[in-house]
């Protein structure tokens, strides 16, 4: 065994790590990720003789060499298929035994975490066994898999043991219910352990776990864009590198710069890069004017914008009143053409030799703040939010634990890079997880993004309620055929939307739970926890708690923590705010949990309405209006919002684009869903088009202005239509 350690150490770099519960005596199971033919080799280098390996019998008759390996006499061969083979374990268990147990039952064919068999959860229960876990971390890497992501001869590998886990007890219900709750506390418990490790030995900046994955792949396809940039690994990571040169010969090294760039393979360049020359990046929201760009620099301390002539231009953005407000404009092809060819051919060289090298030792901390955001300011104005490094890396391997991508998978992402769930799902996600991403500048052509999905083969996309509307209206059956992924956040997704997705194109929505506030993502549904209705369950490493709410029956204001809630605010009166919750960070969301842990939203406390002493979720009347009027066409739209009344305190206003709709026909479409007389809304406000901000989400204070704009001597209490066309 010591021969075989040191083996392993030359070849593979072996560690093992936490050995000390290893030596607990049986009964124990120890239950590690499965990723490789060699896993059983590495676990057999640091375990006692006397643990024994569950083996598959059907396997082992597959050659020669299957069977010398997988019959000896530290296994315990069983038929994977009968019903006594739970019996043999459990019998071997019972006399006190160890048993080493690959509960996914084979090995990975994705190279992440699969579904775990049921027999766990009963082998536990009828052995009263104790639970060991285990992380192979970087044996997904070697030759001998079954994935077809990338390989290498030689890759890292490390073992990680967790503490011995006592099992739950789950008393009162029946044993069937019982195994499947067993089986899900063990997955949950190896999710939670491959975050932690990957938070502990991984890359502790987002730079530095780009440049790691580059030194890895480096002739991969990282990034593409509508302009038909190609842009491998190797020169993503060139390219960050002779621009990082470029800012420090701008001293801007520990400046707040803001970027004011599209969705092209630029703008991660320039984010790598600006983080490269240790500066930090604030992503302004273009779309939302210059007068709010400038509120947004000004709070946030910004001198200095990083953006593109050519982009200025194409977007009608005219450049002058940003100086007029004191910013100064760097355009990068005035950059790109000050940098000298010496210092161009120098960083490939260096990147060629050792790709994303110096980057990997890049001298920024986990607590250094790595961007700032604004948030999307949908009830109010805009908050600056400062992630650190770690809020970043947390939230992209807290999803890389959950979701089960492989390395072939193509991302498809609309989402500007402002948008918190542009940046990380979109962007750092892909680039840390392997996988390559395909840029568009906007969201909202209808048309164009599905034939880019179709052409460019994407398997994982990402979209909001009223984008994915808007792609099903326009796009052919097949156009989403590959893609396997697809996840929706920003807004509540409507049922007619799964219901489209579904039944359209054969693609099931992923709807997840999120803020800029938590880099973004809080939870999400997956496939193997999917629970239609709900934005799943939390993510692992986060805690979540709720705090009653006077007149909500059903859940409770939700506050969360955990390692990607952001480092504060830019604003001051915020952050106090922020910082007297001790970590916590209060969503301002109406959430119910149910016993599975899933996700309910109910509402934001915002768009709560106190009619005659009675909570109105303003929320829940929208979603009952959403999908009840097929016959008015998929462009319809309709938002709700809480007036005051001298007679009930408030009452709801909904705001249409549809002319058709009348009082009567949204009471019935109300009453239908279960809802009561109070949510009943009083009047309608007929507009053009329901104000939407840039991530599809309903533009609240926009609404409130209309109705505001409404004939003063119009009674809010009337049943009369007040047309603003």
């Amino acid at each position: 065994m010591v021969l075989l350690r040191l083996l392993l150490r030359i070849l593979f770099g072996f560690r093992a790590h936490n050995l000390a519960p290893l030596r607990t005596p049986g009964p124990v199971l120890l239950l590690p990720n499965h990723v490789s033919w060699l896993d059983w080799l590495f676990l057999g280098a640091v375990l006692d003789p006397d643990w024994k390996f569950v083996t598959s019998k059907a396997t082992a008759n597959t050659s020669c060499l299957h069977r010398w390996i997988m019959t000896g006499r530290r296994t315990i061969p069983i038929d994977p298929h009968s019903p006594y083979a739970v019996r043999t374990m459990e019998e071997h268990l019972e006399k006190g035994g160890r048993l080493v147990l690959f509960a996914e039952g084979q090995i990975s064919a994705t190279g992440s975490l699969m579904k775990l068999y049921d027999g766990t959860g009963f082998l536990i229960r009828k052995a009263d066994a104790k639970v060991i876990l285990c992380y192979l971390r970087g044996a997904n890497r070697i030759w001998f898999v079954k994935h077809r992501g990338w390989r290498k001869f030689f890759p890292r590998v490390s073992a990680h043991f967790s503490d011995v886990q006592r099992p739950p007890a789950f008393g009162g219900i029946p044993h069937a219910e019982e195994r499947h709750k067993l089986t899900d506390w063990v997955r949950d418990r190896m999710v939670q352990q491959q975050f932690d490790v990957e938070m502990e030995f991984g890359p502790s900046n987002a730079l530095a776990a780009v440049a790691a994955v580059a030194g890895q792949i480096p002739g991969r396809t990282a990034v593409e864009d509508s302009t038909g940039s190609i842009l491998s690994y190797r020169r993503l990571m060139t390219a960050a590198e002779v621009l990082a040169g470029a800012w420090l010969r701008l001293e801007v090294r520990g400046e707040r710069v803001g970027v004011v760039l599209p969705n092209v393979a630029g703008l991660p360049v320039t984010l790598l890069s600006l983080w490269g020359a240790g500066a930090v990046p604030a992503l302004l929201n273009y779309t939302s004017g210059v007068p709010a760009l400038l509120r947004c620099a000004g709070v946030a301390g910004i001198r200095r914008v990083v953006t593109s002539r050519r982009f200025l231009e194409k977007a009608g953005i005219d450049p002058r009143p940003i100086v007029a407000g004191g910013l100064e404009l760097i355009f990068l092809e005035d950059v790109r053409a000050g940098v000298p060819a010496g210092a161009k051919l120098l960083g490939l060289l260096r990147n060629v030799a050792s790709p994303g090298g110096r980057s990997r030792k890049a001298p920024l901390k986990p607590q250094d703040t790595g961007v700032i955001l604004f948030t999307s300011g949908s009830e109010g104005t805009p908050k600056g939010v400062e992630l650190t490094h770690r809020n970043l890396l947390a939230n992209v391997r807290q999803a890389m634990a959950s979701v089960d991508l492989t390395d072939d998978d193509r991302f498809f992402n609309a989402m500007p890079l402002f948008h918190c769930f542009g940046l990380t799902a979109g962007t750092l996600f892909p680039l840390i997880r392997g996988c390559a991403t395909f840029l568009y500048p906007s969201p909202l052509h209808y048309r164009t993004v599905p034939a880019l999905v179709y052409e460019r083969r994407c398997t994982v996309l990402l979209g909001t309620n009223t984008f994915l509307n808007g792609y099903a209206r326009k796009a052919h059956c097949y156009d989403f055929n590959t893609v396997r992924f697809l996840f929706a956040g920003a807004e509540k997704v409507q049922a007619a939307t799964f219901e489209t997705w579904a039944q359209q194109f054969g693609v099931r929505i992923l709807e997840g739970y999120g803020a800029t506030e938590c880099s973004p993502f809080i939870s999400v549904n997956t496939r193997i926890h999917p629970a239609q209705g709900s934005v799943g369950r939390l993510l692992p490493g986060m805690e979540g708690r709720l705090e009653p709410v006077d007149g909500v029956e059903e859940g409770g204001r939700l506050l969360v923590r955990g390692p990607n809630v952001m480092k504060g605010y830019v604003n001051t009166d915020a952050n106090e705010r922020f910082k007297a919750l001790g970590g916590w960070y209060d969503t301002g969301d109406i959430v119910s949990i149910d016993e599975k842990g899933y996700l309910t939203i109910r509402g934001r406390l915002k768009r709560f309405a106190k009619v005659s002493g009675e909570m109105v979720s303003l929320a829940a009347v929208e979603s009952a209006l959403s999908g009840a009027f097929p016959h008015f066409g998929e462009r319809f739209q309709v938002a709700v919002l809480a007036c005051p009344d001298p007679e009930r305190g408030e009452s709801l206003v909904a705001v249409t684009n549809e002319p058709r709709l009348t009082l009567a026909d949204m009471r019935t479409a109300i009453h239908a869903r279960g809802l009561g007389n109070l949510c009943f809304p009083r009047e309608s406000v007929v507009v053009e088009a329901v104000p939407l901000l840039v991530a599809g989400k309903v533009d609240y204070p926009a609404c409130q202005r209309l109705v505001n704009r409404a004939p003063a001597e119009t009674n809010l209490r009337s049943t009369e239509v007040v047309q603003l066309m």
